[in-house]
């Protein structure tokens, strides 16, 4: 057994960082909050798939990915195989729309990952022995969010590939399909943002993971439904503008009408935004729910001791 005198020296005092929980001192390299960042970011990445996990968290996103991945198979194999039996110019499903139609899948990942990575921390305090080490509450925020936001990315950017490299296989042009994809991208990464913003903060002030997941579900596709409904009403009533203002409340039609208004996309909603003023409204929206999401999550961590 070693002596009290062989064992390493404490961190000289005032470097303003602990590197050692109190029974074993820390003598290795010290690499610093970015380092921290990326180890944490990649962690949180993989376990929103289960990677690194127990087989049973590999299920649901897997399987989610999986039915993400078989309508846009499904198109593909129609496109190349009966484009000209069809007449077929384009793609029948376009990338500005493919999120809505699968939106439910979509909802559900989103519902079931944001509290594995938000509520869990939150419920048994873990989050103390997150900054114990060199990471402030902001970086640790900004990093739960990114990897929801890139894993709910890969979740709808996914299936958009698969039909970009259809339209590609079924001699699309290529011009115009490539600009059409990278327009898709933008909307996905856009919706992502959004999405995994409103289920963190959701997941934040519900710390019950069961809970979470059902807020979470019931804020998406109810805001969804209750805009579609106003939308429709007030096409057919000749009141687009009203429309126009309803697509601001759900993250689904307001990333589409962002889309319309950057790229002419094809428009996915009974009412989409009309004019420049209309489409910076929608630009500004999703800069409101991204921004909002992080100083909510900001404030609510605040709280954690």
């Amino acid at each position: 057994m070693s002596s009290p005198s062989e064992r390493p020296a404490r961190p000289p005092a005032g470097t303003g960082v602990i590197h050692d929980l109190g029974y074993r001192h820390y003598t290795g390299p010290r690499l610093g909050e970015p380092a921290v960042a990326r180890a944490f970011f990649l962690s949180g990445l993989r376990h929103t798939y289960g990677l690194g996990r127990s087989g049973r968290s590999k299920v649901l996103p897997m399987l989610l990915l999986g039915l993400m991945l078989l309508p846009a198979l499904i198109l593909v194999g129609v496109l190349v195989q009966a484009r000209d039996l069809l007449g077929l110019d384009e793609q029948l499903v376009a990338y500005s729309t493919y999120p809505i139609t699968t939106q439910l899948l979509i909802s559900v990942f989103v519902a079931s990952q944001a509290p594995a990575l938000i509520s869990r921390d939150l419920r048994f305090r873990t989050i103390t022995l997150y900054l114990a080490r060199p990471m402030r509450r902001r970086t640790y925020v900004l990093v739960r969010l990114a990897s929801l936001t890139v894993s709910t990315f890969v979740l709808i950017g996914a299936p958009l590939l698969l039909m970009y490299v259809g339209g590609v296989l079924a001699d699309l042009p290529l011009t115009r399909e490539t600009g059409r994809f990278l327009g898709g991208l933008v909307g996905a990464a856009l919706l992502a943002a959004c999405l995994a913003g409103l289920a963190a903060v959701v997941a934040a002030l519900t710390v019950r993971r069961g809970l979470a997941v059902t807020a979470v579900i019931v804020v998406l596709l109810v805001s969804f439904t209750l805009v579609s409904t106003v939308q429709g009403v007030a096409a057919s009533t000749d009141h687009d503008t009203v429309g126009r203002i309803a697509g601001l409340f759900s993250p689904y039609t307001l990333v589409n009408g962002v889309q319309v208004f950057l790229f002419d996309s094809p428009a996915a909603t009974a009412t989409p935004p009309e004019g420049t003023a209309m489409g910076l409204l929608y630009l500004l929206g999703v800069l409101a729910v991204v921004l909002g999401s992080i100083v909510a999550l900001l404030v609510r961590y605040r709280r954690v001791d």
